[in-house]
C-alpha cells in the first residue's frame, strides 16, 4: 500500500511551507487510496514543547488533514541504538574525535585550496590504541557513517532525474558525542520500519536524499522510497519563508479570520500549473497530481489567497459560520453582510453596524439630504422594501442624486464608505436606530441646520 508521512519537529508552530508540505502529502496519500503516517521528529529536547507538539495537532485538523497514524521518534530511542550497533558492526558506523574547532579549521583550509569541504575521514585512520587513548584523555566519539563510493540517483517525481556523486559529500553524523541520534539516521530508520513507499518534502533535502539513499540501502534491502522535492516558497521579496516568519504561520493566519478551506486550496495549487479555485478537499484529492507541479519556485500571494477567501465565504451558508458569528446573528444577517466581508471576523463590525451603536461622522453640504431624510423617515415597522421609496422621495424634495443622495446616508446609517446593501441593512438595524443615527449627524458640529 501506498504511505507517505508528514514528519514535522515540534519546535515551532507550522507555517505555509510545512502547511504545504503536509497537505501535498494528505492529497497524494488519499489519491493513490493509500495511508498517511504523522511522526513527530522529537529529539531535539533542548528546542521541543508540549504546546509546540498540540499546536501541530490542532493547526492539521483545523485544515481538514487527516491522518492514519502516529508516531514520536522519541519513543523508538532503543531502536535506533539497536540498528546503530548494526551498522557499526558491518564497520558503516565508525568513531570520530574531532571538536568544531578542528573541523572548522580543516574546512577551511580546504576552501583556501580551492577544494569541496568534505571531512578528510581521518578518524577511520586512527589505530584501536589511539582511540583508546582518546577517550582515556575525556573525548568522547560521535559517530559518522561512512558512505558508498560512487554515486545516488533517483527520479524525482518533481525535479526529475537526480544524482549525486557521494565523493562530494562528507560523511554525515548520525549520533552525537552523548549517544543521541539525529535527523538523517532516525528518519531513515523510521522510513525503513514503518513501510514508507513515498517521500515529499522541499528541495531542500535534496543533498540529503542521497545520503539517505545510500543509509536505507545499508539497513534494509527492501526497495527505496520514490522522492518528490518540491521548489521552495519564497516571499513577495523573494526570500525563502520559515518558522520566523510570524506573519505568515497558520496561527497568524487563522487569527486574521482565513477560512482554513481558502489555505488548502490555495497550498494544493501554488506551483502548479493550475490556477487557485475554491474547491473542498474531496475535490483536490480528485485533480491532485505531482505531475502539475513546477520545478520553479512559486510565490506565496497573500493577495491572492485573501481572494479565494473571499470567494468562498460569499458562497458560504449560514449553518457553515452559525458558531462563529456574534452572538444573535441570524440567517439574515449572514445573507446581507457575506458579499461584502474579505474574513469572517469583519462581520462583527457590521453587527456593531445593525445592532450597536456608531460615532456620528461629520458630514458638511449635506444637510438639506439629512433634515429630508428625518421628515420622510417611513413608518415600523421596516423591511428590505424600505429603502428605494425613502431615498425617491428625499431626491424628490431636494433635487439630490447620485453619491449626492446615496454617500451621505450610508455614511450617516452605517458610518463606512462602502458595504453591503442599504435596504437589507435598514431592515436589521430599524427605524428607532436609523432615526437617532440621523439625528445625531445633523447635530452633528460641520452639518449646520
Amino acid at each position: 500500500m501506498t504511505k507517505l508521512r508528514f514528519a514535522p519537529s515540534p519546535t515551532g508552530y507550522l507555517h505555509v511551507g510545512n502547511a504545504r508540505a503536509a497537505l501535498v502529502n494528505f492529497l497524494f496519500a488519499r489519491a493513490e487510496g493509500g495511508n498517511l503516517l504523522l511522526r513527530l521528529d522529537d529529539t531535539d529536547t533542548a528546542r521541543g514543547r508540549p504546546e509546540f507538539e498540540q499546536g501541530i495537532y490542532d493547526d492539521l485538523r483545523w485544515l481538514g488533514i487527516e491522518w492514519d497514524e502516529t508516531a514520536k521518534q522519541s519513543e523508538r530511542l532503543a531502536r535506533y541504538a539497536e540498528v546503530a550497533e548494526q551498522l557499526k558492526a558491518a564497520g558503516r558506523l565508525y568513531p570520530c574525535f574531532e571538536n568544531e574547532d578542528e573541523l572548522a579549521a580543516k574546512r577551511a583550509a580546504l576552501v583556501k585550496r580551492k577544494l569541496p569541504p568534505v571531512y578528510d575521514r581521518a578518524a577511520l585512520a586512527m589505530t584501536p590504541e589511539q582511540r583508546a587513548k582518546a577517550e582515556a584523555n575525556g573525548k568522547k566519539p560521535y559517530w559518522r557513517f561512512k558512505l558508498s563510493d560512487g554515486a545516488a540517483g533517483w527520479n524525482d517525481l518533481v525535479l526529475g532525474a537526480r544524482n549525486i556523486r557521494l565523493s562530494t559529500v562528507s560523511d554525515p553524523v548520525l549520533i552525537r558525542a552523548d549517544g543521541s541520534p539525529l535527523y538523517t539516521f532516525t528518519s531513515v530508520v523510521d522510513d525503513v520500519d514503518m513501510g514508507i513507499t513515498h517521500i515529499i518534502r522541499g528541495e531542500d533535502h535534496v543533498s540529503n536524499t542521497a545520503v539517505q539513499i545510500d543509509l536505507f540501502q545499508a539497513i534494509t534491502k527492501r526497495p527505496v522510497p520514490r522522492f518528490a522535492h518540491l521548489p521552495l516558497i519564497s516571499g513577495g521579496d523573494g526570500e525563502k519563508l520559515s518558522k520566523r516568519i510570524g506573519s505568515i504561520s497558520l496561527r497568524g493566519l487563522r487569527k486574521d479570520g482565513l477560512e482554513p478551506a481558502a489555505i488548502t486550496a490555495y497550498m494544493a495549487r501554488l506551483g502548479t500549473n493550475k490556477d487557485p479555485a475554491p474547491l473542498p478537499l474531496a475535490e483536490l484529492i480528485k485533480s491532485f497530481s505531482l505531475a502539475d507541479f513546477s520545478r520553479s519556485p512559486p510565490r506565496f500571494d497573500a493577495k491572492q489567497l485573501a481572494g479565494l477567501n473571499r470567494k468562498l465565504l460569499h458562497h458560504m451558508d449560514f449553518e457553515a459560520v452559525r458558531d462563529r458569528l456574534p452572538e444573535g446573528a441570524n440567517a439574515a444577517f449572514w445573507e446581507a453582510i457575506r458579499g461584502n466581508v474579505d474574513m469572517l471576523s469583519e462581520a462583527r463590525l457590521w453587527w456593531n453596524v445593525v445592532t450597536g451603536e456608531i460615532a456620528p461622522p461629520e458630514l458638511p453640504g449635506n444637510s438639506a439630504v439629512l433634515r429630508a431624510a428625518l421628515d420622510t423617515l417611513p413608518p415600523a415597522p421596516w423591511d428590505e422594501t424600505v429603502w428605494k421609496p425613502w431615498t425617491a422621495q428625499i431626491a424628490a424634495n431636494t433635487g439630490a442624486k447620485g453619491r449626492d443622495l446615496y454617500h451621505p446616508l450610508r455614511l450617516a446609517l452605517t458610518g463606512e464608505e462602502h458595504g453591503p446593501e442599504m435596504a437589507k441593512l435598514l431592515a436589521l438595524m430599524g427605524r428607532e436606530r436609523a432615526e437617532r443615527r440621523l439625528k445625531a449627524c445633523v447635530a452633528a458640529r460641520g452639518t449646520p441646520g
